[in-house]
């Protein structure tokens, strides 16, 4: 494999560690071609090709319903397996209090290429029908938590999210001012939702927090009801991944 290509940090001194770390931070935002793989690390088309493909091997590399390449699932099976999950380890007594304030259910959710994972929940102990399971697998074209995970994307990758969402780039505009989402009926009839970002020591969006309920009981402006204990529990887990520097 050539190695004469050097990544954009300088580079370890370990060549093909160095470019395989490359392609696999470019997915960090999200789905990509082999051709947006070339143009945003830099790197060769075959290299990047060989790189992408070696790293599918060892699952450390996915394809989405597209072709595209992501982030594979053996990423979280090591974070897991290392205990260094830290939004995961705090999220728990969060989500509770949330729920216990709000009186509906809690989730917490991660992007997964084009699809937006329940990675932990909190549910009220009546009412299981407005719940989400843990590892539910949602759209990122609809629903409050989608919307807050595309809402800081780059330009080009929040643009192409769009297509075929039930909300606009004006609809996402207004979510970055307040700092908070809201949906009703969106992606399932008779539940609202409200979401706020969870954000890692470098400020990017890591994650959505989120609470839900029948649309009767969260009603049909659910922001009112919620945003602003939404807004103070996705702070304090973006306070505890800032202070352990995860």
């Amino acid at each position: 494999m050539d190695t004469t290509e050097i990544s954009p940090d300088g580079g370890s001194g370990v060549g093909v560690l160095d470019k395989a770390a490359t392609v696999l931070g470019a997915l960090e935002t999200g789905p990509a071609t082999l051709t947006q793989l070339v143009q945003s690390t830099g790197l060769a088309r075959p290299t990047a090709h060989r790189l992408a493909v070696a790293l599918e091997h060892h699952r450390l590399v996915a394809r989405d319903m597209q072709g595209r390449f992501v982030l594979g699932p053996r990423l979280g099976e090591l974070a897991s397996a290392a205990g260094e999950d830290r939004l995961l380890a705090s999220a728990g007594p969060v989500l509770a209090a949330l729920r216990d304030r709000t009186g509906e259910s809690a989730q917490l959710y991660r992007r997964q290429g084009d699809h937006r994972i329940c990675v932990a929940t909190a549910e009220r102990p009546i009412g299981l029908r407005d719940s989400v399971p843990l590892g539910a697998a949602l759209s990122m074209k609809a629903g409050s938590a989608a919307q807050i995970l595309l809402a800081w994307e780059e330009p080009d990758r929040m643009h192409r999210g769009l297509h075929g969402a039930r909300f606009t780039a004006t609809m996402l505009s207004a979510v970055r001012r307040r700092g908070w989402a809201q949906s009703v009926g969106e992606r399932e009839a008779g539940v609202g939702s409200v979401s706020a970002p969870v954000r890692g020591p470098n400020g990017r969006v890591v994650a959505a927090l989120s609470v839900s309920g029948p649309i009767e009981r969260i009603t049909r402006q659910p922001g009112r009801l919620h945003a602003a204990a939404v807004i103070a529990s996705a702070n304090h887990l973006s306070d505890v991944l800032r202070h352990s520097g995860v």
